[in-house]
């Protein structure tokens, strides 16, 4: 409990994360509202609550951000109560958002500036996966950054893989993110046309997943989500229609033609259009299901 470490952004993913760094870190923790920071330190002995973003990182060998968007971390930077102002030299700066490449080199240079190291350590495995200390970590940054994160990111990560300089990580997340958004789609699609036509729901997952057009969307999510018409809130549609977007605009970067992950990003816009911004990233099937006038039920 002697090496301090800062933690910003206690939403669905982060708040488990950053419980299993309580039990090995000094953590003061800050979040945008404070009465989910208060409630977590209330759960957590010894956890300090930090009334801004400077307070949270004065003094912290480590700081973990977990936030929307790579913009969001951006606002934190500056200003007299920024992270930039309470940030120590030699700190190593982990950003566990779910982000974007471009904005993820843009950080790294800032905090590079003030002799802070920096990695983008976004995550998969839902929150699940954080309350188990089971996520993939997905790493940009230097070697020797990814060297010291490492046992920071073994307290909630299980798979933890460095792919490149920085950026790389974010780049890997939202391509990950955008196929799985291309299943859910693909899956409200063919699941409604089958089920107009009689086939029995469970059956034909439950064959689909012994064949080859399964995926994780098919034998993690659809048995226990769609099929029982539970439709758990775990993971916002907003989120994963921003992150589709965050891949075309990698692919678009990269000079790769991407006609495929443009529709998928125009189908999950309507989508987040039509059922809001609060909606879970399965009700794309659902509002497919409705706009067929079929349930896909077992």
């Amino acid at each position: 409990m002697t090496v301090r470490l800062a933690f910003l952004g206690l939403g669905a993913i982060g708040r488990p994360m950053a419980g299993h760094l309580a039990r090995q870190f000094a953590l003061t923790v800050w979040n945008r509202t404070p009465s989910r920071a208060a409630v977590f330190a209330a759960a957590h002995a010894g956890v300090r609550v930090a009334a801004t973003p400077r307070e949270a990182v004065t003094g912290a060998a480590i700081v973990v951000t977990c936030l929307p968007t790579s913009h969001e971390v951006l606002g934190l930077l500056d200003g007299p109560d920024g992270l930039l102002a309470g940030l120590e030299r030699d700190a190593l700066f982990l950003d566990c958002t779910s982000g974007d490449p471009e904005n993820s080199v843009r950080i790294a240079a800032r905090v590079a500036a003030r002799g802070i190291a920096f990695a983008d350590c976004p995550v998969s495995g839902g929150t699940n996966g954080a309350a188990a200390a089971a996520l993939t970590v997905m790493v940009g940054g230097d070697p020797a950054t990814f060297e010291r994160a490492r046992p920071v990111l073994a307290c909630f990560g299980k798979r933890i893989e460095h792919l490149g300089p920085v950026g790389s990580g974010h780049a890997m997340k939202a391509i990950n993110n955008a196929l799985l958004a291309v299943n859910i789609l693909a899956f409200g699609e063919g699941f409604s046309a089958l089920a107009r036509a009689g086939v029995p729901a469970r059956k034909a997952v439950e064959v689909l997943n012994a064949s080859s057009g399964r995926s994780f969307v098919t034998e993690g999510l659809v048995p226990d989500r769609v099929l029982t018409g539970a439709w758990p809130n775990t993971f916002r549609l907003a989120l994963l229609e921003k992150d589709v977007r965050i891949a075309v605009g990698f692919l678009e970067a990269q000079g790769i033609r991407s006609p495929l992950l443009h529709l998928a990003g125009e189908l999950m816009a309507r989508c987040r259009a039509t059922l809001g911004e609060d909606a879970d990233y399965l009700e794309a099937i659902r509002l497919q299901e409705r706009e067929s006038g079929v349930e896909i039920r077992g």
